[in-house]
């Protein structure tokens, strides 16, 4: 396959000095982003999923690409045993202070974790915890003017009994720990109900709490301020929906520009895509924020298509990986595990990657397996064609593509005997109900699996045997999102007689879109 065959699903650079939204149709939830000199990292959350917390990386705040991750595996036993779905890494923050790049993440479940680097392209420390708590989340950290440390946080009700508080704390300047038990400053049950997302910032002498309130989807994106950081805090509501299809617009980050722009970067939550990212236009008025046009009292709209920021420079028209031809030595970084992963899983080499088929539980259900292979949704509508090698399937391994989300279906090759037979998976990972389906036999050991994705729901596959002639192959199932997580698409080997399998072999995985 040739390099240049790759084509990208999603691009907000339209060439004319004008970008669309949503920069990102993936889903990047939660986002958190800071520039430090001419250069933009943004972070988001990835749940149980590992590498964890995704740092990409911008000149432009329009044309991202993923670098790095900052956790390689989640400190918990829980992570390796299996997919903890809607647990581990939540939204986590990112900040920059004198010479050093802080990611705070909160596990909703063990605690406020914090890694730190020197060079965010590199190895980031191991998480160490900041607080060990059960239920508070969505941690930001700042530096006073006077070298004081805190941290301000936002609590979830399915573990502690309570939401739509805020709490500052005042912790290490190395950000080690906390000095004391800290303060509620702030209750929005009366106006902001469900307020989270908690970002802090200074300008002018206020303290700036940026939090979206009222829910993913119904909610808005509120500001508060006060001269003092434990309050009282005064509140405005500075963007919602509008006249607009963006729902939510749901927490984020302010960035500005070397020159002295303002914007503010957040997400959507479109359901099966997940939670995509917008780039929104911001100014100041009388010491607030104006986030969008079409203001109203303070109060604007997302925009759809906008002038680029003004950085400085032109950037080349670029969007994460998604296609992976395998040609380097290791997985690209489009790529993540369904739970904490092990090296021996696999094998990237000669062009070509190795899946090692794993034991497996017979009875588990196919989306509760550590060692699929997934990455996220770059586009509504696509295809994904992988030309997958057979030859050294064992029996009782069961290979192929998987489309994972709350309704989650798979086409993959069971070899059993000497032969080999198309299965599909159709389940829901809330009901424990999944449908297993032999279909036609498989005759040669070199077959075509493509996987097409319609309107945002409907799955379906098609198989060749040549590359060129596809034929359907089981039948279509409609998508669900997950638990906080937009639908993925992968590659997976499992061995059902409970011992390790033989071996699938993948030349490429390749998106396109739809004709």
């Amino acid at each position: 396959m040739e390099k240049e065959k790759i084509t990208k699903m999603w691009i907000a650079d339209q060439g004319d000095g004008t970008y669309k939204n949503p920069i990102l149709y993936t889903d990047y939830s939660d986002p958190d982003a800071i520039r430090v000199g001419e250069d933009y990292f943004m972070i988001a959350s990835s749940f149980c999923n590992t590498p964890a917390v995704p740092l990409l990386h911008s000149r432009d705040l329009v044309n991202w690409k993923v670098i790095n991750y900052v956790i390689d595996k989640l400190p918990f036993p829980c992570y390796d045993e299996r997919p903890v779905h809607g647990c581990g890494a939540w939204a986590p923050a990112i900040r920059y202070h004198e010479g050093t790049y802080y990611v705070f993440v909160p596990m909703p479940d063990e605690g406020i974790m914090m890694c730190k680097t020197a060079d965010p392209w590199g190895k980031w420390s191991e998480p160490a915890y900041v607080r060990k708590v059960v239920g508070w989340i969505d941690p930001c950290p700042f530096w006073d003017d006077d070298g004081k440390a805190y941290m301000v946080t936002a609590f979830a009700r399915s573990r502690i009994g309570f939401k739509s508080m805020l709490y500052m704390s005042p912790i290490e300047p190395d950000c080690s720990g906390v000095l004391d038990d800290g303060q509620f400053i702030y209750d929005g049950h009366a106006t902001q109900p469900t307020i989270e997302g908690p970002k802090l910032y200074k300008r002018n002498g206020y303290y700036y709490i940026f939090a979206p309130a009222g829910g993913v989807k119904p909610g808005w994106q509120v500001v508060l301020r006060s001269k003092n950081i434990y309050g009282p805090y005064e509140e405005k509501i500075v963007l919602h929906q509008g006249n607009t299809p963006v729902n939510g617009p749901h927490q984020g980050a302010w960035v500005d520009t070397p020159g002295g722009e303002d914007w503010f970067l957040h997400f959507q939550d479109v359901g099966n895509a997940g939670r995509i990212i917008h780039l929104q236009p911001m100014r100041w008025e009388n010491d607030w924020p104006v986030i969008g046009v079409n203001d109203v009292d303070g109060c604007g709209e997302p925009v759809l298509r906008y002038r680029k920021p003004d950085v400085g420079g032109v950037y080349p028209v670029d969007a994460p990986e998604d296609s992976d031809l395998f040609e380097k030595d290791r997985l690209g970084l489009q790529w993540q595990w369904n739970a904490n992963y092990k090296e021996e899983w696999y094998r990237v080499g000669d062009g070509r990657l190795t899946l090692f088929s794993q034991p497996a539980d017979s009875e588990k259900q196919l989306c509760d397996i550590c060692n699929l292979l997934l990455q996220k949704w770059p586009a509504p509508e696509f295809t994904i064609t992988a030309p997958l090698h057979l030859e050294e399937l064992a029996e009782g391994d069961l290979a192929g593509m998987v489309s994972l989300g709350g309704c989650y279906t798979a086409l993959a090759v069971h070899k059993t005997g000497e032969k080999l037979f198309l299965q599909q998976r159709t389940g829901n990972w809330e009901k424990n109900d999944e449908v297993r389906k032999t279909l036609e036999e498989v005759h040669g050991n070199m077959l075509y699996l493509r996987m097409t994705v319609k309107k945002e729901t409907d799955i379906s596959f098609e198989i060749s045997y040549d590359g060129e002639e596809f034929s359907p192959c089981g039948r279509v199932t409609q998508a669900t999102a997950g638990r906080w997580v937009g639908v993925k698409a992968g590659l997976f080997a499992i061995n059902e007689n409970g011992t390790p399998g033989g071996m699938l072999k993948v030349d490429s995985f390749l998106f396109r879109p739809l004709n």
